[in-house]
């Protein structure tokens, strides 16, 4: 599944072709990804103008000149071409790139610019949705998401609250979207890593200046993978199909039995898995 920096990745390469374009023509090539697609979910987007792009946690928000707001979630395989003029920004030569297959292309958009925005997706895991008014203050996804990790309201006191009387594992409530929004397991547990915190240590129980670091940990993580282009491990790329470079910078996610770069520290990348997902990290220094 993208994670955070993944979906800003794909705004960013998206924002120039669609913020402030009108939609000259939507094609929707079936009427279901992960679920149906709204009722009359072309036409009621042709005509439109993106107002902008923005992210919520994993999804991608666009508010419309007609009031309602399109709201874009990639799956695990979702992925947009652009084209315009002469130029398709899905060029070739990208780790593990894949082709775009066209029996995956279900949705087009055109906008009166001439840009061409398709969106592949062969799991057909993402969806589409469009809401009446403001998504951010009355999707109830969106209320009941913890604060950005880039935003000013995430902090160490946020996570002091957060977690106080908790018992549970501090990965477990870091990957909890009602405590901090768009983060999942490989920037977790890098976040942990950079910190010196123990994914299995009670949350409840960590110090406000080991949550101060934390938090720090957290948006110097994202920041890094976000200039990288995302880590994208198997087949997610980016808007021009570029695959992120930040796997190259893991510190200890896939790196099990590496000795751990931490200065000094002379432990080993350990691999634990919990609830289905790998958890890598440092016994030595992670406390």
């Amino acid at each position: 599944m993208p994670e955070l920096p993944e979906v800003e990745t794909v705004r960013r390469g998206l924002e120039p072709c669609l913020a402030g374009a009108r939609l000259a023509r939507v094609e929707a090539r079936r009427p279901d990804l992960r679920f149906p697609l709204p009722h009359k979910f072309a036409a009621r987007l042709t005509g439109a103008r993106i107002e902008r792009l923005d992210r919520r946690g994993k999804y991608l928000v666009a508010p419309l000149s007609t009031g309602e707001t399109l709201i874009m979630h990639l799956g695990m395989t979702g992925r947009f071409q652009v084209e315009g003029g002469e130029v398709r920004r899905r060029p070739g030569a990208f780790v593990q790139a894949a082709a775009a297959d066209a029996r995956h292309a279900h949705l087009v958009f055109e906008t009166d610019a001439g840009a061409l925005i398709t969106y592949f997706d062969p799991r057909r895991f993402g969806f589409m949705d469009l809401v009446s008014g403001d998504a951010q203050v009355t999707y109830p996804t969106f209320l009941a998401m913890g604060p950005e990790p880039l935003g000013n309201q995430f902090h160490g006191p946020h996570l002091l609250e957060a977690f106080e009387g908790r018992r549970q594992a501090v990965k477990t409530l870091l990957l909890d979207q009602t405590i901090v929004a768009g983060l999942g397991n490989i920037y977790v547990c890098e976040a942990l890593h950079r910190a010196r915190i123990a994914p299995s240590a009670p949350a409840g129980h960590i110090a406000l200046i080991r949550l101060e670091r934390l938090a720090s940990a957290v948006r110097g993580v994202l920041d890094a993978a976000i200039e990288a282009g995302g880590s994208s491990l198997r087949d997610y790329a980016d808007a021009s199909g570029a695959m992120g470079y930040f796997q190259h910078e893991f510190r200890v996610y896939g790196r099990e039995g590496e000795g751990c770069p931490t200065p000094g520290c002379k432990g080993r990348v350990r691999r634990e898995v919990h609830s289905g997902r790998s958890t890598f990290f440092c016994a030595t220094c992670q406390r």
